[in-house]
């Protein structure tokens, strides 16, 4: 067969373009956007940067995490709403406002479950966060396997120190809108109700409600302390942040890839869950300099009353019995 000259120079154009093309689609990068509501300064976001960098360098730049803190990229409900539809890669998010979209994330915020922080971590380092984080891949995200930390949620008021349940009987205390945090005062006997944390103090300063609870970055930052007398070590639920993923996009990753970044991530839990027990443990002394009285009750009392109460016999029925099961694995019996 002859070849002719319009022949050979039509396949050195296509060899041309071919080689063009090649370089170009190696070098082609994946930038991942990451929202969250927590401050610059924050342990969550200081080590979400951390990640970031060791990501960047262990992908040789093919794969760039860009961190939003501070709501930047829109408030939490905002975020959720982006990442499920693919508007935004990745998002830190409390698995408290998690289980408006996936329920059994609040198996986390069960009251008086956990006794310390690395109780917490075990459950959801387990079977519990294996089950959890199949739920949350049928709502079409992908979780990374550790939670990080954001702590125990502690109870200040303006009238009275919060030392037994029955202190709680009628008292006027603000819930975050979450289902389980408003069944758990309401089984104690508190006046719960629920306000938008952004006129939380004024209603505290107006005594539209006399107390309300959180951890302890929220009460020094949203300076709560000003207008709230007394605060009772309660540790009456442990919240986390989990790392989600649009699951389309998770999946369109490489393996390689996938492999670096929840490695990465993993371990970097681990450091912000020091980092961040850490910092709880100064603002107890920076909130007692600025006038918080601490007291520190028997969590067994509370717990005692929540059982007499149906409580954890309700949230067992509404999470069921397997992933209830999971929890009582770590926590021992709780009803």
């Amino acid at each position: 067969m002859t070849i002719t000259r319009r022949q050979i120079l039509t396949g050195a154009t296509a060899l041309a373009a071919s080689a063009a093309f090649q370089p170009a689609f190696a070098m082609r990068k994946t930038v991942i956007k990451l929202g969250l509501d927590l401050a610059s300064d924050h342990p969550t976001t200081v080590n979400l940067n951390a990640a970031a960098a060791k990501i960047k360098d262990a992908t040789k730049g093919e794969v760039t995490l860009q961190v939003f803190p501070s709501s930047q990229l829109g408030d939490d409900t905002h975020m959720l709403s982006n990442v499920r539809s693919g508007a935004m890669q990745m998002m830190a998010i409390g698995d408290n406002i998690l289980a408006s979209l996936v329920p059994n994330a609040a198996i986390n915020n069960v009251g008086f479950a956990f006794k310390s922080p690395e109780m917490a971590w075990s459950a959801v380092d387990g079977k519990v966060g294996e089950m959890v984080r199949a739920d949350i891949d049928k709502a079409g995200l992908h979780a990374m396997p550790r939670i990080w930390d954001e702590g125990f949620r502690q109870i200040t008021s303006s009238t009275k120190q919060i030392n037994t349940p029955e202190d709680l009987h009628g008292f006027k205390i603000r819930v975050p809108p979450s289902p389980i945090s408003l069944s758990l005062f309401q089984s104690l006997g508190a006046a719960a109700t629920t306000i938008n944390i952004a006129e939380l103090y004024t209603a505290l300063q107006t005594h539209v409600v006399d107390g309300q609870e959180n951890p302890f970055g929220n009460i020094e930052t949203q300076k709560f302390y000003q207008v709230q007398k007394y605060c009772s070590l309660t540790n009456h639920m442990w919240v986390g942040y989990w790392l989600l993923m649009n699951g389309p996009f998770w999946a369109s990753l490489p393996d390689a890839h996938k492999k670096v970044v929840s490695e990465v991530l993993d371990a970097q839990a681990l450091q912000q869950r020091k980092d961040n027990q850490k910092l709880e443990s100064s603002l107890e002394a920076t909130l007692k300099k600025q006038g918080l009285e601490f007291a520190k009750p028997d969590p067994a009392a509370f717990q005692k009353a929540l059982a007499q109460s149906g409580f954890y016999k309700t949230w067992k029925g509404k999470f069921g019995a397997p992933l209830w099961a999971a929890l009582e694995s770590t926590t021992g019996p709780l009803a």
